[in-house]
């Protein structure tokens, strides 16, 4: 377990270094010039300009900047928002718990509505599973931006069940419940996906000589779908699922850009507009971070859920 350990941190730390790299050498390369944005049109004089880029070592060559934002991220010290003015991990913490609600509330719809569709149409064939597929079809086929305009369209505008884009809440009950529309608007594609999985995981295990054994011999159906066939199938579910979940943080700039939330995925947005440097970094390397961890801990949880896998064989695989 330690050996394993310490081989997928080694690797942590790999992928976050070419992460790093490959992000602050497209950000540099891409058209425009931060300082453009922190002038604003104005004019000024050619020391004014020298002295702002001097400031955030605009000027300094592309690997002494770069390994000089390393060694200030190995400190903690993200840097400063040419934006905001503010220091970025201040200015991703005051924004980070709207998202880590979001995505925990959109998870959480994912893993209940695909699981309990997926189980649904693989015990009900016929039209109940036709009915399953054809939903999920189109929801695994509907881009997230596209819930958003409908769901805002029918729940917020029509029916005005719900608020409309920009309304934030006040309390954790009334923050959920202007969370719904966008956890829901980030849940559908996913939710699709992973129900299509279990379906499929279920099937698979639904035609196994050991259930048909067990029904054989009189075991309840209530049991032989709980014991033999659901907990067999949690398998793949939970690797896929977990990647899944993992790419909700991916998936949120889309969601909180449409509905106006002020959340890490917008602010991801607002920077590349402006070729904000250090916030653009500083949420690309998280993402990463939080998608290789999702990756380890459903490593982890491979073994518990299938004795028959070991650690080695699935860091194999």
């Amino acid at each position: 377990m330690t050996r394993y350990l310490l081989g997928r941190l080694l690797g942590l730390v790999t992928v976050l270094l070419i992460t790093s790299f490959l992000v602050f050498s497209a950000v540099h390369l891409a058209p425009g010039d931060p300082v453009s944005f922190l002038l604003k049109g104005h004019p000024v004089s050619p020391e004014t300009k020298a002295a702002i880029r001097a400031q955030y070592h605009l000027d300094d060559p592309f690997f002494t900047q770069y390994l000089k934002w390393v060694g200030n991220v190995l400190h903690g010290d993200f840097g400063r928002s040419v934006q905001f003015r503010h220091d970025v991990g201040s200015l991703i913490g005051s924004r980070l718990p709207s998202t880590a609600l979001l995505i925990g509330y959109s998870a959480v719809l994912v893993c209940l509505g695909g699981v309990l569709a997926g189980v649904l149409a693989a015990l009900r064939p016929g039209a109940v599973d036709r009915v399953v597929l054809l939903c999920t079809g189109v929801a695994t086929a509907t881009p997230p931006f596209v819930s958003a305009i409908v769901l805002v369209s029918l729940f917020s505008v029509q029916l005005g069940w719900f608020p409309g884009p920009g309304a934030a809440g006040t309390g954790f009950a009334d923050r959920l419940y202007h969370l719904t529309l966008p956890a829901v608007a980030l849940a559908v594609t996913l939710t699709g996906l992973l129900a299509r999985v279990t379906r499929s995981a279920m099937l698979d295990q639904l035609g196994r000589e050991h259930v048909e054994v067990a029904r054989s011999r009189g075991v309840a159906e209530d049991d032989v779908v709980r014991r033999h066939v659901l907990r067999n199938a949690l398998g793949p579910i939970v690797t896929v699922g977990g990647t899944m979940l993992a790419g909700l943080l991916v998936s949120t700039s889309i969601v909180e850009t449409a509905f106006n939330v002020s959340g890490v995925g917008s602010l991801l947005v607002q920077s590349v507009t402006v070729k904000d440097f250090p916030v653009v970094q500083a949420i690309t390397l998280i993402t990463v971070a939080a998608f290789v961890l999702v990756n380890l801990v459903v490593d982890l949880l491979a073994p518990l859920i299938d004795p028959r896998l070991t650690l080695t064989r699935r860091g194999a695989s």
